[in-house]
């Protein structure tokens, strides 16, 4: 007896399979067009329906026979619980990977270049997607996982800048701020420059949009905007918030640098959504500035309404102090960037902030 022929109900599995794939991304993308207003996020949803448009050949289309599909418009009750955008996004992006990771499977020996090009539009929209519901959420969803986060990584110069970063993430840090002030040297020895700044801070995004952590820029509103960033991070002479608000928009986060108790004041009557309490101990990421110590930190843990991070030369060894002086959050450098196990250190520092 010889084994039954699968081609047919293959082909039309494609089809199907094509259709929910293209449908799902057409449903976001739209609302990319017509509800966030993000031509960026339109176009990136254009293209990975185009290219399957291309492949859904007109073979599989001749095979769909929707009056024998047994399972044609079957629905189920948790359809009619997505009553917010958000949860529609959701639910659509779920529906094309689905499709997608079945046009990879059984593709594979009808149709090559179609699995292969279904496995990567999938992979594609698992960090677009992270993007699609960051960007619904506003500035509302920020300042929430900003008050979920105790451990802030702020970056260094540094030949081994990414992998670092995502060690970092891997390692559950959830607020990256990328730091490259005037006058940093490139990984070679020569002076860091904006073209070297800009595809760094473009890598690091994506990075922390992949984990769905923050992503701040010290200092650089233009790179902030440049690459999307959820805000940024000021010093005591840099523009004022008021300015950076007007800007960036009501959405992104601000954070102030503050060394005493009337900056913290005034950061607060500015509207920043943190700040950053130090150093507490001198460090030589902030050379020539004296430590504020941990009388600071307590007038911060009892006054400050907005969350504050300890900064300056902190590290595992010193964690508790400052943790006993009020501090429910701190900023790193270097306990984290020169860790021999960036993963590792930053694991053991979460797991100190949450006992």
């Amino acid at each position: 007896m010889s084994a039954p022929d699968h081609a047919p109900a293959v082909l039309r599995l494609l089809d199907a399979n094509l259709d929910r794939a293209r449908e799902g991304l057409r449903v976001v993308e739209d609302w990319c067009r017509f509800g966030l207003d993000r031509p960026d996020l339109v176009a990136r949803l254009k293209d990975l329906r185009q290219r399957l448009g291309v492949l859904h050949a007109d073979r599989y289309k001749a095979a769909r026979h929707t009056a024998s599909d047994s399972a044609a418009g079957l629905g189920h009750p948790a359809q009619a619980q997505r009553q917010q955008p958000a949860q529609v996004v959701a639910a659509n992006c779920g529906r094309v990977q689905e499709a997608l990771r079945v046009l990879e499977e059984f593709g594979r020996d009808l149709d090559a270049p179609l699995a292969a090009e279904a496995a990567a539009i999938r992979y594609a929209l698992y960090d677009l997607e992270v993007e699609l519901l960051r960007a619904g959420q506003g500035g509302d969803g920020r300042r929430q996982l900003l008050r979920a986060c105790r451990l802030y990584l702020i970056t260094s110069p540094s030949p081994q800048l990414e992998p670092m970063v995502e060690a970092a993430l891997r390692g559950g840090v959830r607020l990256v701020q990328y730091r490259a002030k005037e006058g940093s040297l490139g990984p070679g020895g020569e002076p860091l420059t904006d073209a070297v700044r800009l595809p760094q801070a473009q890598a690091l995004r994506q990075l922390c949009s992949r984990h769905g952590a923050l992503f701040v820029v010290n200092d650089r509103i233009d790179i902030a905007l440049a690459v999307d960033a959820d805000g940024v991070h000021l010093g005591q002479g840099d523009l004022p918030p008021a300015l950076a608000r007007q800007l960036l928009g009501p959405d992104k986060l601000i954070g102030r640098s503050t060394h005493a108790l009337p900056q913290l004041r005034q950061a607060v009557a500015d509207g920043c959504d943190y700040v950053g309490v130090g150093p507490v101990n001198a460090t030589p990421t902030k050379p020539g500035r004296e430590p504020v110590g941990l009388d600071y930190v307590r007038q911060a843990a009892a006054e400050s309404p907005i969350p504050f991070f300890a900064i300056g030369g902190i590290d595992a060894g010193s964690l508790a102090a400052v943790q006993a002086a009020g501090a429910e959050r701190v900023a790193v450098v270097r306990a984290i960037t020169e860790a021999a196990d960036p993963e590792a250190a930053s694991r053991d520092l979460l797991q100190r902030l949450h006992p």
